[in-house]
């Protein structure tokens, strides 16, 4: 049954929403940036609007030249937004890139007043629980208590920018880390931050090593079942860039456990935590990346980077899912358990799936564009039922977000040079 769609944004200027957690808690408000368009960050404000009546409000304004973007919402009250945010006063030597920006969080209790996620701290020695460099896409875990984001390193890219290797972060609620401040530009932060993935900027062909992490999620509300049974409360599930022997590169699914006690977080490894002169900054001790998929030896290799997702699991975590072709060479909605396995297949559509996706709040279906509609996607059988009619633009592929309440679909279309945020309702009862 198609829904009819309907147009919430209408001013002359582009309105950006990120790919989950941009509905408010209470599924009545969106979160939007104002980009002209993905690649240009250059908005000055992080906005909401409310679904029904149309009210907008600005949650916070970028001062002194910064810019913001990449809004998403705390799952459970009180609201907070968590957003990047750009450096103040730029100047010759530092300007808004991937190595020279910051987390920031926004709570309804205190409008406009932002509050740094993490540390930054580029001058030796580092400080462990600060990063050096950039965070992005702030995403928090199910239950609110802390965020993951990707993370790129001022202290490698001013050494070689080949060694400014992108990795997957956290930010934990240990304590705020301070560093000394020896630099202008560093920074305290409320968290204590620190790197998961491991990267080297030249994997060995054929291993299981990667030289990007990226496009990580949250396992599960509350994490996942064990083989042994036993209850693993926090894992990230991301994407690695992995290289065959013949020097092709592919993609791979990836997890890596994570400490239940957030004292942990604070214990070095084998490498320090804050990273050294020549080195990125590591993970904590006994938290190792393990490879999901292999599939080097398929027709067509790889998760796919077009269109661009993230990986998101079932609210059970039993299943991480993501997109890749099958052996016609059509993208294809797959899972895969987080404790390894076979990838299953879910869709088996003629046309390939166009965009991000995300999950309703049961597991039953899955959100996406396909054959230039927004689909509802039956996880069990794998069937897809058009929400919205065939048009000859596609959605966007960016950002197809169900709202906790399972009542609405948002996403965007571009109209006349501008990026709208719609909705259509679901019909999940």
């Amino acid at each position: 049954m198609v829904f009819k769609e309907r147009q919430i944004t209408f001013d002359s200027r582009s309105h950006q929403i990120t790919n989950i957690n941009i509905w408010t808690p209470d599924s009545q408000w969106l979160v939007y940036d104002v980009r002209p368009h993905g690649a240009s960050f250059t908005g000055l404000t992080i906005e909401k609007i409310h679904v029904n009546h149309g009210k907008t409000e600005i949650i916070y304004q970028a001062k002194d030249d910064a810019h913001v973007g990449v809004v998403t919402v705390s799952p459970q009250e009180p609201v907070r937004y968590a957003f990047i945010h750009g450096p103040e006063k730029p100047d010759a030597q530092w300007q808004y890139d991937f190595h020279h920006r910051r987390g920031v969080i926004v709570s309804d209790m205190q409008p406009n007043v932002a509050i740094n996620i993490d540390a930054m701290d580029i001058t030796p020695p580092y400080t462990a629980g600060a990063l050096r460099g950039g965070t992005h896409v702030h995403v928090f875990s199910p239950d609110g208590s802390r965020l993951s984001f990707t993370y790129n390193d001022h202290v490698m890219h001013e050494l070689d920018p080949v060694l400014d290797l992108r990795n997957v972060a956290v930010a934990i609620p240990l304590r705020a880390v301070m560093p000394a401040k020896k630099h202008p530009r560093e920074h305290g932060g409320s968290y204590f931050s620190v790197v998961v993935s491991e990267t080297t900027a030249h994997p060995r062909p054929g291993s299981d090593d990667i030289n990007r992490a990226y496009e990580e999620g949250w396992i599960g509300q509350r994490g996942y079942r064990k083989d042994n049974g036993q209850w693993q409360r926090w894992a990230l599930a991301f994407i690695g860039d992995t290289y065959t022997t013949h020097g092709e590169k592919i993609p791979e699914i990836y997890l890596v456990d994570l400490p239940e006690n957030d004292d942990v977080y604070a214990i070095a490894g084998d490498q320090p935590l804050a990273g050294t002169e020549i080195t990125l900054p590591a993970p904590p001790a006994g938290v190792k990346q393990k490879r999901l998929t292999f599939t080097h030896d398929n027709r067509w290799p790889g998760v796919v980077n077009v269109p661009r997702h993230w990986l998101r699991t079932s609210p059970d975590g039993s299943k991480i899912c993501f997109l890749m072709k099958d052996e016609e060479g059509i993208v294809q909605l797959w899972y895969i358990s987080p404790n390894g396995g076979e990838p299953m297949q879910i869709t088996y559509s003629k046309n390939s799936i166009q965009s991000a996706f995300s999950w309703d709040s049961r597991g039953r279906f899955i959100a996406c564009v396909c054959d230039n509609s927004v689909v509802l996607c039956d996880i069990q059988t794998g069937k897809m039922q058009r929400l919205t009619e065939r048009t000859d633009d596609a959605p966007c592929a960016d950002a197809i977000v169900i709202s906790p309440d399972d009542r609405y679909v948002a996403f965007m279309r571009d109209i006349d040079g501008y990026r709208q945020i719609f909705v259509v309702e679901t019909g999940i009862n």
